[in-house]
């Protein structure tokens, strides 16, 4: 068959068109600095698998784990600035600009599953009120993910009282918490939860504060002894995007995105507690895993009455909206 016959049957304009890429396609770059296999990584797995389903090929998601791009602290501002549309990270890391964003972080403020949830649906005031901020920065939040709560870590000696930690130099990662650890005698040192395994294995900190459920996906059983279950905080992490990027996306679009990424936030929040207990059980396998009794909960409570005093002080008028809020649960 010869160039006009095919010109004449449209199969060489057919032919052409099918080779060149759909122009409607939007790729949408996500950093997280986790690796896939955990928790917040199957979320975006999830998420990935509904959006190019539910919008037939026309938003691709790409997803850059393990800080391939940016630590957690960078983040934000790499979002916000348009160097990638969209960013998994930490609530705290926003506690510079939105300081009340740390009421997770104010000593067993949330001292129970139900109550954090109650605080993080997005119907929530608390979560309301945060969202509203979190805007103004120039990231649109698209859906918080639940982390767990929060337990110590330590290599040399277990901790299990307050006293303890006296001395210690304690990774953290926020200013709230580490006036817990300064509260109760210890030296914060603030870094990434990507850099936590050296400082550990080098012996940069004693101890260490994380979620419970990143101790087997980072390892850190291999560097630290003890797990102290204090749950004195909550951590919560969230997927945000440009809001330019928001706003030149179709309202077809926005729906898909927004649809996709409420039924992941659901399906995780869900899941939290049995990944927290089978995360627990996996720890138990590899280091001694201290659980607290009512009386030493107490105790910690006691020890660190003040932090909520300085989130009050640091956090402005929004601060203690959300405090308020929070209570009022």
């Amino acid at each position: 068959m010869n160039y006009k016959t095919l010109l004449k049957t449209g199969l060489l304009a057919s032919t052409l068109m099918a080779s060149l890429p759909t122009l409607a396609e939007t790729t949408l770059g996500i950093s997280l600095q986790l690796p896939l296999k955990h928790h917040l990584g199957q979320n975006l797995l999830d998420f990935k698998k509904e959006v190019e389903e539910k919008s037939h090929g026309d938003i691709k998601i790409k997803i850059y784990p393990s800080a391939q791009l940016f630590k957690d602290s960078e983040v934000h501002q790499a979002v916000s600035s348009g160097a990638i549309e969209m960013g998994v990270m930490s609530l705290s890391q926003l506690a510079g600009t939105i300081p009340a964003v740390d009421v997770f972080y104010v000593p067993f403020m949330f001292p129970s599953q139900d109550k954090v949830e109650a605080a993080t649906r997005p119907d929530s005031p608390v979560r309301k009120l945060l969202d509203e901020a979190i805007l103004k920065t120039g990231t649109r939040p698209l859906w918080w993910q639940a982390y767990g709560g929060v337990a110590l870590l330590s290599k040399k000696k277990p901790i299990e009282l307050p006293e303890d930690m006296k001395g210690m130099k304690v990774r953290v990662f926020g200013k709230t918490l580490g006036q817990f650890v300064e509260a109760v005698g210890g030296a914060p040192t603030s870094m990434s939860g990507s850099e936590q395994f050296l400082a550990y294995q080098r012996g940069t900190v004693d101890a260490g504060m994380t979620g419970v459920s990143a101790v087997g996906p980072r390892k850190l059983y291999q560097v630290m002894d003890y797990l102290t279950l204090t749950n004195h905080a909550d951590i919560e992490f969230l997927t945000v995007i440009n809001e330019k990027v928001w706003e030149s996306l179709s309202a077809d679009n926005q729906k898909t995105l927004s649809d996709a990424a409420r039924k992941v936030e659901v399906q995780l929040r869900n899941k939290i507690k049995k990944i927290e207990s089978d995360a627990i059980v996996n720890a138990e396998k590899h280091m001694k895993v201290i659980h607290l009794t009512d009386d030493d909960i107490i105790a910690w409570r006691k020890a660190t009455t003040s932090v909520k005093e300085s989130f009050l002080d640091n956090s402005g008028p929004l601060g203690f909206k959300v405090i308020q809020a929070a209570e009022n649960l």
